[in-house]
């Protein structure tokens, strides 16, 4: 039954996923709002440009499904929140799923769910919570026909990086990654290594499960977008992108030059030329 809900998620022509994150609120950091301080407008700009799905919070999910009309992105829905940013962290740290979320995530039609598999430089328990979210919701998911995604994290730590820069060692994310997969995802969502040619390596350890890939911190245009070419050259089923689209100048024209790399297989400099001509 999961197929249903994820023939949505992914284009018919290309068969691949272009998810824009924008649940960064959900997090309690200042510098996340960037981009989304009014997180309506940011819904609109992007819907207009039409990726397969918009990566929202419970509560801010109504700036999406309000959209009359069939032809607007699927409802990807982040059920988990977590204390595990900022460069100091809190004194007790936590990554809790909200209440009753299949439930929720059929109230308000998504065609996914998503929630983090954290693996943060010495906060083992974080990791442990992480699982036990997991292990709860991957029955009741099975059950109503809801698919899981989940999205593994490899952090750096906290003092270098914040606690929301990727670790790009592909040791260090092949087996959170093959872990997602035993633990039942029905899409991954993980981190780029920092060598783009290992990617394979990634996809091979999903063991069939489709791998979108994080943006990661933001970037030059020219450099999502040639990241994203080579990413699709090693086998990935598509992208979610965050900061890269919402703190873009045009978040339309960026969503739009990225479509055309991941679904029509543009190259590069002319994609870049999309964006120049915006």
């Amino acid at each position: 039954m999961t197929t249903y809900r994820l023939n949505r998620l992914f284009n018919p022509k290309s068969r691949r996923c272009f998810d824009v994150a924008i649940d960064h609120g959900f997090f309690n950091e200042f510098s996340f709002l960037s981009g989304i301080e009014n997180i309506e407008k940011s819904v609109a700009s992007v819907v207009g440009a039409a990726p397969d799905a918009v990566q929202l919070s419970v509560g801010q999910a109504r700036h999406l499904q309000k959209i009359p009309g069939r032809f607007k992105p699927s409802l990807v829905l982040r059920i988990d929140v977590a204390n595990v940013y900022g460069k100091q962290l809190p004194r007790k740290l936590y990554s809790r799923t909200i209440e009753d979320p299949i439930e929720q995530a059929l109230r308000l039609d998504a065609a996914c769910m998503c929630v983090n598999l954290f693996q943060i430089p010495g906060e083992p328990e974080v990791g442990e919570q992480c699982v036990e979210n997991i292990l709860r919701l991957k029955p009741a998911c099975e059950r109503y026909g809801m698919p899981l995604m989940i999205e593994p994290l490899v952090f750096q730590s906290n003092e270098k990086a914040g606690g929301y820069m990727v670790d790009g060692d592909e040791k260090k994310i092949i087996p959170l990654v093959r872990q997602a997969a035993e633990l039942g995802a029905d899409v991954i969502k993980a981190d780029p290594t920092d060598n783009v040619n290992l990617y394979h390596k990634v996809v091979e350890a999903a063991s069939g499960v489709p791998v979108l890939v994080r943006g990661g911190g933001k970037v030059s245009d020219r450099e999502i977008l040639q990241r994203t070419h080579d990413l699709l050259a090693q086998g990935v089923a598509g992208i979610v992108y965050g900061r890269n689209i919402i703190q873009h100048a045009k978040p339309a024209a960026i969503t739009k030059a990225l479509m055309a790399v991941v679904h029509d297989g543009l190259s590069v400099d002319a994609a870049f030329e999309l964006i120049q001509q915006a």
